[in-house]
């Protein structure tokens, strides 16, 4: 069950194309795995396209026919873009994880996948921008050393479940986090867990030996 989902505030914004760009692909992937928030949105579309046209008398007759016609678009089936191309997969080591359909047409720009320490994979995403995104897979009892975030971290969880002292994840739900919070991820699924995520600082950790990798994180966050 996803229980964590953009704020009204963020979905207005991302209808209205004011969003910040990387957050913006974090919801809109969002979107793709939550109903909920896919019938959110769709209220919020209509709100801020009625607004944002300014109609005269002799424009009524179009704007029916617009109307008409955006309401239409409302009310084909949620997966019907998904049905209209071929979903997209991520592999790793002969696993296939099924992404949001806003996430598909990045597989291409995703680099090969990096053992790390604590049973981590991490594949980093060129997305564009002065930001770092990465899949990051959470082998079953794997973990994130605990960390703080110079800037923001948003974080969207797409199979699996993760625990990060405070909060338990499930797929689909987005996190948003910033130097406010410090956190442990790790996993306890059996399947383990893969999210994607995009920071804007690079971390810093809080605890144990990955506190020595703080002075040198900048050479990470390219």
């Amino acid at each position: 069950m996803i229980n964590f989902h953009p704020s009204e505030m963020q979905l207005q914004s991302f209808a209205n194309g004011t969003l910040n760009p990387s957050l913006s692909l974090i919801v809109s992937s969002h979107c793709d795995l939550c109903r909920h928030c896919q019938q959110k949105l769709k209220e919020v579309t209509q709100v801020v396209a009625s607004q944002s046209l300014i109609v005269s008398e002799k424009e009524e007759s179009d704007l029916s026919v617009f109307g008409d016609m955006m309401q239409n678009i409302m009310d084909e089936p949620e997966d019907m873009n998904t049905r209209a191309s071929e979903p997209s997969f991520l592999d790793l080591d002969g696993r296939h994880f099924p992404l949001p359909r806003s996430l598909g047409r990045f597989v291409n720009r995703t680099a090969s996948w990096k053992k790390l320490v604590g049973k981590l994979w991490q594949a980093q995403v060129d997305i564009g921008g002065d930001v770092r995104a990465e899949f990051i897979y959470m082998e079953h009892g794997g973990s994130v050393p605990e960390h703080t975030h110079r800037g923001n971290e948003w974080t969207l969880v797409i199979n699996g479940e993760f625990e990060d002292g405070h909060h338990h994840f499930e797929t689909g739900d987005l996190i948003l986090l910033d130097s406010q919070h410090t956190h442990t991820p790790v996993s306890n699924d059996p399947d383990g867990c893969l999210v994607f995520s995009i920071v804007d600082k690079p971390l810093h950790f809080t605890s144990g030996l990955a506190r020595l990798l703080n002075p040198f994180s900048h050479l990470f966050f390219k």
